[in-house]
């Protein structure tokens, strides 16, 4: 052994022997003066690692994510949206190791659209459309009918059998393709011209005759005997009179083009609807 070594393990010794003697602080406080460097390097890492995986689980991709635009409710009912996907992955049995489901009901869009506000949910919805993170949209009429006279919508005849559209047959929603390729003109007064019209013109969109090239795409949720109703969203449409096109707004509810599973959006209307089952 050299000398060298010898000092080395001879300081070891003395730190040993005066350790010993230590009080319970005192050797907390030796331990941080000398170590605190590698105790601070070893929690940050920990830190990261436990941030890292608990980000890993909560960031499972969307089985399912549906909106509800503008849907206002007078119950307290904060937990609401967090019970109804927790209860529709059970439902449809989507795996929740693999899987997440998100009832996001606090997106609001009003009728002229002016805000930062109303811009910003517009852009995010037109995001998620487009990639097909929207599953389904719960709307009041006049939302929904703004984003089906784009043909934004499956065209649920064309998409589910007869069977499968039974228990809704007398709630189908219609629009009319017609106005799928309608011109609104170049300059800002020629579409607001164009957007005025729509208002005045009278169309029951639970009646096809009314319409020239009418095409199902949603199903009219009625205001009682299921969960949306039960939690008391959209009942400011009937108690301030809200009505479009000539006939009082009701809740629709349709199915994204871009989302490649439409099957879940049937499933995820059942569930609503056994609420009052």
């Amino acid at each position: 052994m050299s000398s060298q070594d010898s000092i080395v393990e001879e300081i070891r010794e003395q730190q040993k022997k005066a350790f010993a003697t230590m009080s319970f602080k005192e050797k907390l406080a030796y331990f941080w003066d000398y170590y605190k460097i590698h105790t601070i390097a070893a929690i940050l890492v920990i830190a990261f690692v436990i941030a890292f995986i608990n980000s890993y689980r909560s960031n499972k991709p969307f089985a399912f994510y549906a909106v509800l635009l503008n849907a206002a409710s007078t119950e307290e009912n904060h937990d609401t949206s967090v019970i109804w996907a927790d209860e529709f992955q059970s439902y449809a049995e989507i795996d929740p190791e693999s899987y997440q489901v998100y009832i996001d009901t606090s997106v609001s869009i009003s009728d002229d659209g002016g805000s930062q506000y109303d811009v910003a949910n517009r852009q995010k919805m037109a995001a998620m459309m487009q990639i097909g993170d929207i599953h389904a949209i719960v709307a009041d009429t006049e939302t929904f009918e703004s984003y089906a006279a784009l043909g934004n919508f499956y065209v649920l005849t064309d998409t589910f059998s007869e069977d499968e559209l039974a228990p809704y047959k007398d709630f189908l929603y219609y629009t009319d393709a017609a106005a799928f390729d309608a011109e609104t003109g170049d300059t800002l007064a020629e579409m607001e011209a164009a957007q005025a019209e729509i208002y005045e013109k009278v169309i029951d969109h639970s009646d096809p005759s009314t319409m020239e090239k009418p095409v199902a795409v949603g199903v009219r949720i009625p205001d009682s005997g299921n969960k949306i109703a039960d939690a008391g969203y959209y009942t400011y449409l009937a108690e301030q009179n809200y009505s479009f096109q000539g006939y009082p707004s009701e809740v629709v509810i349709g199915i994204p083009l871009s989302v490649e599973n439409p099957d879940l959006a049937l499933q995820f209307l059942a569930y609503i609807e056994a609420e009052g089952n």
